[in-house]
This record gives structure tokens, sequence and C-alpha cells, in this order.
């Protein structure tokens, strides 16, 4: 039997605590009596409100509006130093750490390459070697933290805080909430790198007040974060948006690493990209890219390829352009099923959006369905590669603008 739920006068008063937040976080800043009027409660409910929200610091008075008539109103706005909170990116071959206030700007990060075949263990310590050293930076700097967000490729229990299975890493059932929270003794949220980078759109980037979008997640793998009717859509077990698995092409030579064949990120992944451009070489092709190598004494990457192209190299542009054509293909496809307002494109590939762009536009215009295509726009993440690791950090805020009892009140 279905259950409805219901509440008390606690659950009421969170839930309008959470109300106020978001209409802050939106529209801000905001007066009391405009509070009043978008939540629909009286005033001195408002004030109380409010007066909880000083109290634990997460809203602050910044300034008088004197644009009506009568005494001038104090507005409120989200209070960005509210606290700080850590969010961590385990991806495929690096760990990515940052520290940021209240909404979302960065103030101080890490970057470390590990290798991907280490064992799970040594990956894991130096994240939490990470997570130490933004410990210390945020006592030194004398601010409280909020919490922890963790990302990964892969599925997801958020409940548990388990990363059940992560094709690209070959990890399975690994519990990270429980390994991170005993360390650092701080909340920690894990979810799926895309969803996180979805959300961290939605709260901060280019989706800000989007309610329909699919966020499109390519680096090593492809993943989906789906922003539908103005939440996350998880699926019934919470792994939806594992798009880079949806079976596109018939003809590829070698298996997805999810052990599938055909699969969309196969051909549209940075790896897919790295393997044209190595093709156009293998055959004696004019580039830049054996000089920009040789000088960098490194293996092509992506940031080698991008210099290419910045330079007009012919073979990194026409790597791109087919590489584009694979990932217009399949974001045709999230146009066509799923009718969003906004497609983004963030993760590393999107360090070479710009030369991308042209090649998933024009396949857009020839796939998707004039409807669909005409109401829907296409943009580049607004953090680009950091789309993750800020998602991370916008997954404790977002917790936090749900449940705002979460953080404690002010001592002083």
């Amino acid at each position: 039997m279905q259950r409805f739920r219901t509440g008390d006068q606690t659950l009421v008063r969170e839930i309008n605590l959470s109300s106020v937040m978001h209409y802050l976080h939106s529209n801000a800043p905001l007066s009391r009596a405009q509070l009043a009027g978008l939540t629909g409660l009286n005033k001195s409910t408002v004030s109380s409100l409010v007066e909880e929200l000083l109290a634990r610091r997460l809203v602050h008075e910044t300034g008088l509006d004197a644009s009506g008539t009568g005494r001038p109103a104090t507005l409120l706005e989200i209070n960005p130093q509210a606290g700080c909170l850590i969010g961590i990116e385990l991806g495929v071959g690096f760990i990515s750490a940052i520290l940021t206030d209240f909404i979302g700007r960065i103030v101080w990060r890490r970057l470390e390459e590990v290798d991907p075949y280490d064992q799970q263990a040594q990956t894991i310590q130096c994240g939490l070697r990470l997570v130490d050293e933004a410990l210390d930076y945020a006592n030194a700097c004398g601010v409280r933290l909020l919490g922890i967000g963790l990302t990964v490729p892969g599925m997801v229990d958020i409940d548990r805080g388990v990363l059940v299975f992560s094709p690209n890493l070959r990890w399975r059932d690994v519990p990270l909430g429980n390994i991170f929270q005993d360390h650092a003794g701080l909340p920690v949220l894990v979810d799926n790198d895309a969803n996180a980078a979805a959300l961290g759109e939605h709260l901060f980037g280019v989706a800000r007040h989007s309610r329909d979008f699919v966020f499109v997640v390519a680096g090593v793998g492809v993943g989906g974060g789906l922003f539908l009717n103005g939440s996350l859509y998880r699926g019934t077990s919470g792994y939806a948006g594992e798009i880079g698995h949806t079976s596109l092409m018939t003809d590829q030579n070698r298996p997805c690493r999810c052990g599938n064949w055909g699969c969309w990120e196969n051909v549209s992944n940075q790896y897919s990209l790295i393997e044209r451009l190595l093709a156009r070489l293998e055959v004696g092709r004019h580039s830049l890219i054996p000089k920009l190598r040789a000088e960098q004494d490194a293996p092509l990457t992506l940031p080698i390829i991008k210099q290419a192209a910045e330079a007009g190299d012919a073979e990194a542009l026409g790597a791109l352009s087919e590489t584009g054509a694979a990932l217009g293909l399949g974001i045709a496809n999230l146009m066509n099923i799923f009718n969003p307002e906004l497609v983004v494109l963030g993760g590393a590939m999107s360090a070479v959006g710009e030369f991308l762009l042209p090649a998933i536009q024009s396949v857009i215009e020839q796939r998707a369905l004039p409807d669909q295509r005409r109401q829907a726009r296409f943009l580049l993440s607004a953090f680009g590669p950091d789309a993750n690791v800020v998602g991370a950090v916008a997954m404790v805020v977002e917790a936090i603008l749900s449940d705002p009892t979460r953080v404690v009140r002010a001592t002083a």
C-alpha cells in the first residue's frame, strides 16, 4: 500500500525554512515582506524563520531597499561565508579536490594524477590525503566546515554512500561514504559524477533557471544527469543517466569497459578522440602533434590536441569534428527522448568544447526532431572540466538548502 507523507510542526517548520532558503538562493536579494509574498506565509512567521537562518549564519542582511514608499526594507541574501565545503572527484587517472564558500566560489584546489591501474586502497588513500590538505587550509583560515561531497563515475547507492559499480574504475561495492566520513569526521554525500554536475550547473551555472535539462559529462566515459521537472531523475534503483552505455553503434571493433558492444561512449569519449587522431598520424598525414609531443615529452592528451587545434592543425580539427559528430548523434537522441529546454556539455572533453561544438550542432540539426530542436539550447558548462567537482560541492549545498537545520546555530 502506498504511504503518504505526514508531518508535525517541526517538519512543517523545516519545510518553511527550506522554502525561504531556496527563494533566497534563486532570487536574492529579497526583503522579509517579499519572502512573505512569495511563500504565502504571514510576515511574523517569515520573520521567525529569518531569525533562525540568521542565527545559523546561513543568510545575512545586505542593505536597504528604498525603492518603495514608506520605511526602507532590509534585504537578505544567502551568506557566502556561512561555511566552507570540500568537493572531491575520484576520476579515472586523477583526483580533484576543491574548497569553496557557500555559494560555490573556489578558494583552494588540488589536482593529483593517479595511475588508473593502482590498487583501489592506494587511490582512496590519495583522496583522503587531499581531504586532509583541504581541512588544514580551512582550519588555518578559521572557517567552519559544512560537509564533503564526493563524486565518482558509476552507479551509486546514495542512501548508503556506496559505489555499486564503476566500469571505468573497475570498482564494485565500495563504501566511500563511510570511509571518508570516518576519516574526516564530517558529513559525506556520495553521488554519480554526472548527477552531481547537473546539480552544480543548476545551482551555480548556466542551468540556474532551467527546470528541464540534460547534463552530459564527457571524459574517459560519458554519463548523463537528468534534471527533469525541477529535480534530478534517478530511476527505480537510483542508477538512471547511464547514457554512455546506450547502444548506438553496431560496427565497433572492441567492447566497452562495461562488457557490452556498441556503447555510445566508445565512440564519443576522450579515448575515441585520441584514437582518431593517432589513426590519422599513422598514415603519414602532416600535423603539429608530433612536434608538440616531442617538445613536451608527453603522450597524446587533450591539452596537446587543444594546442594543435588552436594553431589550426587540420588533423586535430578533423578528429575533433568526427568526435563532435558522434557526440551530436547521442545528444540528438536525448533531445528526442526528453524534450529538454537545455543540454549542457561538461567534463574533461569540454576543454576542447569550442572545437566539438560545430559538428555537434550540425548533427543535432540533422537528427533531432524539428520541434524538440527548436525548443532546446545546447551550451558548454560554466565549469568546464571542473563540472564534476563543483557538483560535489553542490550536493552539500542542496542538502543544506533543503534542510537548513543540518547546520548548527552559531555560538558567537
